[in-house]
């Protein structure tokens, strides 16, 4: 996290970079799970996740669609991305 950052600009540009990937795939699966689940994520959850957005597009989504991900990556949080559906998520905005 930025020093001095407040919780709630970091999970601001969390959830920006969520949906805004640069691969349009990518997107439609990490910016509704940010929207439905960063807000209720420890900072640990915060971290686990933020470190998996730093890794490449491709990466993170052939780990989703069920590639074998590098241990650092393979826990809880890559595990509720794959469980996660985006028709489940909340309208954004709502």
């Amino acid at each position: 996290m930025t020093a001095g950052a407040t919780p709630e600009l970091r999970l601001k540009r969390l959830t920006y970079r969520a949906w805004r990937r640069g691969f349009r795939e990518a997107d439609l699966i990490l910016g509704p799970f940010a929207d439905a689940h960063l807000p209720q994520f420890t900072a640990g959850q915060l971290d686990a996740f933020e470190a998996l957005l730093d890794q490449p597009d491709q990466d993170i989504y052939d780990w989703i669609k069920g590639a074998p991900a590098p241990a650092a990556f393979d826990g809880e949080i890559l595990a509720m991305i794959r469980a996660f559906r985006p028709s489940d998520a909340p309208a954004r905005g709502a």
